[in-house]
């Protein structure tokens, strides 16, 4: 089930380093900007405890975000987040407008299921190896999955899964493989147990060791890198 995020927002009229240190301290809404489309760029400042809160969520990150913003809409994709050095803090978060008809690229996590009944785990000794966490996809903002799920029980020892392997719902096309077959890189596999610390011990010999055209995004007019907040 697809989650749906609202977040709330004000239009910032007051721009400059000295105004986005008083929003900070002011701790009730967090520097952000709007960009994309065919409208102007739009710095706003958003409510921080529903943002914080969505941020807490995986999906949020690949889901399409609904931001009110003093009573209008925008539809929009989360594309960057800056934080303070130190401090568990966002200081600022770049936000990308979406079309209805226009795709966009995003990254979307991969969920692998089935590892605990990996056959070249559970009968062949073998590790399951994870070569990447998420994947770069294109295709309309309704079409837009929070993630991809790859099935890993029937892998048996020596097994690799690709990009081309991973199921994709309608609509939905894998970047890198648009780039031509030598892109298909691997993503999972089940590989012989690291047994180099043993072997090395025994004869001195080491065993075998085993990641589009969008809008531009312009540049921040955020400066809390390294300030007190």
């Amino acid at each position: 089930m697809k989650h749906d995020y609202q977040l709330s927002a004000v239009a910032r009229t007051e721009l400059g380093k000295g105004a986005s240190r008083r929003l900070r301290r002011a701790n009730v809404r967090v520097a952000a900007i709007i960009y994309g489309g065919s409208a102007e760029p739009q710095p706003i400042a958003i409510d921080k405890p529903s943002f914080y809160k969505a941020l807490e969520d995986e999906s949020f990150f690949s889901s399409i975000i609904n931001i009110d913003v003093d009573g209008r809409k925008e539809q929009v994709v989360i594309r960057d987040l800056q934080r303070h050095p130190y401090k568990e803090l966002i200081t600022h978060a770049d936000f990308m407008r979406v079309d209805a008809g226009h795709e966009l690229t995003i990254t979307v996590p991969l969920h692998f299921n089935g590892s605990e009944e990996c056959k070249g785990v559970r009968e062949q000794e073998g590790v399951l190896h994870m070569m990447a966490n998420d994947v770069e996809i294109s295709c309309l903002p309704a079409d837009l999955p929070e993630y991809l799920e790859v099935d890993v029980a029937n892998l048996e020892l020596g097994d690799t899964l690709h990009l081309s392997d991973i199921p994709l719902p309608k609509g939905v096309t894998i970047v890198a493989l648009s780039h031509g077959e030598e892109h298909d890189t691997g993503i999972v596999s089940v590989t012989y147990p690291d047994r180099g610390t043993e072997e090395e011990g025994d004869d001195g010999v080491e065993g075998d060791e085993s990641e589009s055209g969008e809008a531009q995004r312009p540049e921040s007019d955020n400066d809390g890198e390294g300030e007190e907040v």
